[in-house]
C-alpha cells in the first residue's frame, strides 16, 4: 500500500502548475491515454503534468477470473447495478491518494490537481475525488459510473462538495450503458455538484469531439484557478 503505483508522466511545459492524474479502463494500462495529451489543445501556459498510472493485475470475476490490469474486481456487469469489490475500490483510491501526495510534495497543491478516468478508471476518479479530504481542481469522468453510490454518499467530504465535473458518455456504449453514466450524473446533481455533461454518438471509446471538449474544459478550469490564485 505504501508503494507508489508505476506511472507514465508527461509535462506540457517546464515547472508545471497543474497535474492531471488519469486512470485507464479495465484491461488497459497507463499508455492508453498518452496520445490524447497533444490533442487536447491546452494553452502553452500554465504547464500541466499528466500522470498515467498503471493498475495492478488481478483476477476479474466478471471476465471469468482472467488476470488483467484492474482497479478493483467486478462481480457482475448487470446494468441495473454493477456489483464491485468495495474493499478493492478503497485500496485503489488510497493508491491514487499516494500519487496526489507525491504531487503535493512536488509543489502542486490539491486544488491544482484534476482526477480523470475512463470506464473503471473513471469510477476510481469519482470515488477518490469525492472522498478526498482536501479540495481538488476537478473530475473528468469518461464513459463511467459510480460503483458504490451508497458508500460514496456516506463518505463524501465537504471539501469536494462543489467540485466541478466534466462527464461524457457514448450513446452506443454496450460495455458501460448510457443509463449508468446518467445515474452517476444524477447522483452528482442531487448533491448540487456542478456537472458539464456531454453525450456522443459512439461506443465504449473516446472521440475527437470529446477530446476537444475536455481540453476546453481543462483550459477554462486552469485559467479560473490561476486567476483566483493571483487574486489571493
Amino acid at each position: 500500500m505504501n508503494e507508489l503505483l508505476p506511472a507514465i508522466e508527461i509535462e506540457t511545459a517546464p515547472n508545471p502548475a497543474f497535474t492531471v492524474i488519469w486512470m485507464h479502463g479495465l484491461g488497459a494500462d497507463g499508455n492508453d491515454f498518452v496520445p490524447v495529451v497533444p490533442e487536447l489543445g491546452l494553452a502553452a501556459s500554465p504547464g500541466v503534468r499528466f500522470v498515467f498510472p498503471h493498475a495492478p493485475a488481478m483476477p476479474v470475476t466478471c471476465n471469468g477470473g482472467y488476470v488483467m490490469p484492474a482497479w478493483y474486481d467486478i462481480y457482475s456487469l448487470d446494468e441495473a447495478g454493477r456489483r464491485a469489490d468495495e474493499n478493492g475500490i478503497r485500496i485503489s483510491c488510497e493508491r491514487i491518494r499516494g500519487l496526489i501526495a507525491r504531487e503535493n510534495a512536488r509543489g502542486i497543491a490539491a486544488d491544482h490537481i484534476v482526477l480523470a478516468g475512463f470506464s473503471q478508471g473513471g469510477a476510481i476518479a469519482y470515488t477518490t475525488a469525492l472522498t478526498h479530504p482536501d479540495a481538488l481542481a476537478g473530475i473528468v469522468a469518461l464513459s463511467t459510473y459510480v460503483p458504490a453510490p451508497d458508500t460514496l454518499a456516506a463518505e463524501a467530504t465537504s471539501a469536494n462538495a462543489a467540485i466541478p465535473v466534466f462527464a461524457a458518455h457514448g450513446t452506443q456504449d454496450d460495455v458501460v450503458p448510457l443509463r449508468l453514466g446518467e445515474q452517476a450524473r444524477d447522483f452528482l446533481l442531487a448533491r448540487r455538484i456542478p456537472v458539464t455533461w456531454h453525450t456522443y454518438a459512439m461506443p465504449h471509446s473516446v472521440c475527437l469531439e470529446e477530446i476537444a471538449a475536455i481540453g476546453a474544459w481543462l483550459n477554462a478550469a486552469f485559467a479560473r484557478i490561476t486567476q483566483q490564485t493571483a487574486q489571493g
